[in-house]
């Protein structure tokens, strides 16, 4: 009973709480929160607890991402915890697809592993009703006190995700390792109010939806887990009659949302976001994360492998933190045209000219198989504009084979539409 109430102080705090009238207003609460959460990680956490780092100065904290995680697990959480017990659990979990089981109160996860390396995380309990309240909060359509069911498509489910659950918050998890066609019929019986789901899930829903054989009618569509372009985004929006949100969530937490106008804003009453500049002409960053709240699991300049680009335009809705224009994908999905050095070519400008020639083209993938190789990968009925191919080539002036694009079969992959399959 005292989580539930947790769980609704957190909701509260994050709907009516944590808002600002000026970007001036969250800077200074951004900097209370982070000498809050340096100064606890220097007490409690070993890894820090042994270097000379000051609780007023960020930068003389070290760098971190997924690898420095993983080999510093046992020393960086707070709960004394060992790398191998909590790999055992999660994996454990992912092979009988029982996710309840914890390490005494402290839930584990592993992340999907797309970076190369599957990283484990840990939550406790006050985390857990933090996220859920927060969540609850920024995503849910009516107050917490209506009824409302949500349809959860992941890879895997987790006691985090299993924590939204209440008498009038039914959620329900449809696992994506199970055959689709049985997910159909399971989720006409439930009827969902909110649909969450990863990006390729929601269109493959959308066309059972526009082929008589899904009748649903949410109220609420929410993708997560992808990259969301923006042809996927309006087939679905078209399909239900709903404007698409995005929650964008990582094993390094709860990054951002999208508010009530759909704009994409970055948490940043729950995180100091830094950014890592990829290209000041487009705005695009790769971000460094300061979790302002994750005491068990520290999330310290922590350095994400994903590209970002900033919006240029204020949303209406008022919140003054940052808008992101697009989440882009993996820094791995960077391809390179030859070159000493070598010239990067960002996996939108791929995209959008592939889509500027083929606007309804679907699924597609582009992959460059090498420095001087690469294929384009087209349905069976669609044919490549010549034109569309001279494009490319003067973006990435390498040899480009047209092929036959193969749907996945494995929904719990990401379906990534740019892939560079070697290494620089």
């Amino acid at each position: 009973m005292f989580y539930k109430f947790l769980t609704f102080f957190y909701y509260l705090r994050a709907k009516y709480g944590l808002r600002f009238s000026s970007r001036a207003q969250l800077e200074r609460y951004q900097q209370k929160q982070l000498k809050r959460i340096l100064r606890y990680m220097k007490n409690h956490s070993p890894f820090y607890h042994t270097k000379n780092l000051s609780d007023k100065d960020l930068s003389s904290w070290p760098c971190m991402d997924k690898r420095v995680l993983m080999t510093h697990f046992d020393e960086l959480n707070t709960a004394n915890i060992p790398l191998e017990q909590a790999q055992h659990v999660a994996r454990q979990a992912e092979t009988t697809r029982d996710f309840t089981p914890k390490i005494g109160k402290y839930s584990v996860g592993l992340s999907s592993g797309t970076s190369g390396i599957r990283g484990v995380f840990l939550i406790s309990p006050r985390e857990q009703v933090q996220w859920s309240g927060t969540i609850l909060a920024k995503m849910l359509p009516h107050s917490i006190f209506c009824k409302q069911k949500i349809a959860f498509f992941l890879r895997a489910d987790n006691n985090l995700y299993e924590s939204v659950k209440s008498r009038i918050i039914q959620f329900k998890f449809f696992d994506l390792k199970k055959p689709f066609e049985q997910h159909i019929s399971t989720l006409q019986i439930f009827r969902p109010d909110i649909l969450v789901a990863p990006p390729m899930v929601l269109y493959l829903l959308a066309q059972a939806q526009e082929q008589g054989k899904l009748h649903i009618s949410p109220i609420k569509i929410i993708s997560v887990a992808d990259v969301l372009y923006d042809d996927v985004k309006q087939y679905i929006s078209r399909i239900f009659k709903q404007k698409i949100h995005q929650i964008y969530q990582a094993t390094e937490g709860l990054i951002a949302c999208t508010c009530a106008h759909g704009h994409l804003h970055l948490n940043e009453e729950l995180m100091l976001v830094q950014q890592k500049c990829l290209d000041k002409n487009s705005g695009r960053f790769i971000p460094i994360l300061t979790d302002f709240n994750r005491t068990t699991q520290p999330i310290i300049r922590y350095e994400l492998n994903d590209m970002l680009t900033l919006s240029s335009k204020p949303c209406p809705c008022g919140n003054p933190s940052l808008v992101i224009e697009r989440i882009e994908g993996r820094c791995d999905d960077v391809l390179y045209a030859p070159g000493n050095p070598l010239r990067p070519v960002f996996p939108d400008f791929i995209v959008r000219l592939v889509l500027q020639y083929l606007p309804f083209v679907g699924n597609f993938q582009f992959r460059q198989i090498s420095l001087t190789n690469a294929q384009l990968a087209l349905p069976v009925d669609v044919k490549c504009p010549p034109e569309l191919l001279t494009q490319l080539k003067q973006i990435l002036p390498i040899q480009i084979d047209v092929a036959e694009y193969r749907p996945a079969t494995n929904l719990t992959r990401k379906q990534k539409r740019v892939v560079r399959e070697f290494s620089v």
